[in-house]
């Protein structure tokens, strides 16, 4: 960071975190005075029922904001970024599970790019198991979708400029899936995005992650935002998909029962039709507003 006047701005989201937090806040500190940069830490309770709140304010070093009930990850990221000073905005967790001595690592390329995400791909990772199949899945989906390779799609340590994610804010949800918005989102726009191999630890504390309920949420957001950003790439496929179904029925039924299957492989022939064209309506949409 040649620019050593940037203030950067760590933005920590915290919901019933009293067993990890204080030594998170420390840690941040040491690593940042280390730097010589200008910062400032801002806490987000969002509405625990611990602690938490109660150990922030004994470090005198840390901007605490409350919500009076708990809104989300999402949230508590968007009222910590909106009310920060610093020119780059830092989100780290603060249950100990992100390894912050990596701070000046992601610092490292702030010139050249304009989001730093630290990738859990390090040697010592520590994801549960029962979520690595769900999480390759939504991987591979948003590779796809994207049309690029996306080491970690939801890291909640990373590096970014406040202007740039503020433009996102109308899209960016107050659960989990922020994280995986603005990285959809940059890497749509074409911003520059890189990654930087980071350890992962386990957390102090009960996740507050629900695998299922969760997992079919990231589906869902990964398939709008891109519809938002390139819906081609969503309503083509699918479209397709229902066009080979059409000329499967056709076949089986002529070749195989021996009888066509008029209606049904016209709806499907009609219903494709209208998807594609849905899909096309939908990407001169876009690409209009970008101008």
């Amino acid at each position: 960071m040649e620019n050593k006047n940037e203030m950067i701005s760590v933005v920590v989201p915290a919901y019933n975190e009293e067993k990890g937090i204080s030594k998170v806040l420390t840690d941040i500190k040491t690593i940042l005075d280390d730097t010589h940069l200008q910062y400032e830490i801002i806490i987000i309770d969002d509405g625990s029922s611990d602690k938490t709140a109660e150990i922030v304010q004994k470090h005198d070093f840390v901007r605490l904001i409350q919500h009076p009930v708990n809104r989300g990850y999402g949230a508590a990221l968007k009222t910590g970024i909106k009310s920060a000073n610093g020119y780059w905005i830092l989100i780290t967790d603060a249950d100990g599970t992100y390894p912050n001595e990596y701070i000046p690592e992601l610092l490292k390329y702030s010139d050249e790019y304009d989001m730093v995400v630290g990738a859990r791909t390090g040697e010592n990772v520590s994801i549960p198991l029962y979520r690595r199949p769900a999480k390759l899945f939504l991987t591979k989906l948003a590779n796809y979708l994207v049309g690029t390779k996306i080491p970690d799609l939801n890291s909640g340590m990373r590096l970014f400029r406040k202007k740039d994610s503020m433009e996102y804010f109308h899209i960016l949800p107050s659960g989990f899936s922020f994280t995986t918005t603005i990285t959809l989102s940059y890497l749509s726009d074409g911003f520059l995005v890189k990654y930087v191999p980071i350890d992962y630890h386990e957390r102090h504390g009960s996740s507050k992650i629900k695998p299922f309920r969760d997992g079919m949420n990231f589906i869902l957001l990964i398939l709008k935002a891109i519809t938002y950003f390139n819906p081609l790439k969503v309503f083509l496929p699918i479209s397709f998909i229902i066009l080979l179904a059409a000329a499967l029925l056709f076949w089986y039924t002529a070749f195989v029962v021996g009888k066509l299957a008029d209606i049904s492989v016209i709806v499907l022939i009609v219903a494709s039709i209208q998807i594609g064209l849905f899909g096309l309506l939908a990407d001169l949409i876009v690409k209009r507003s970008e101008h």
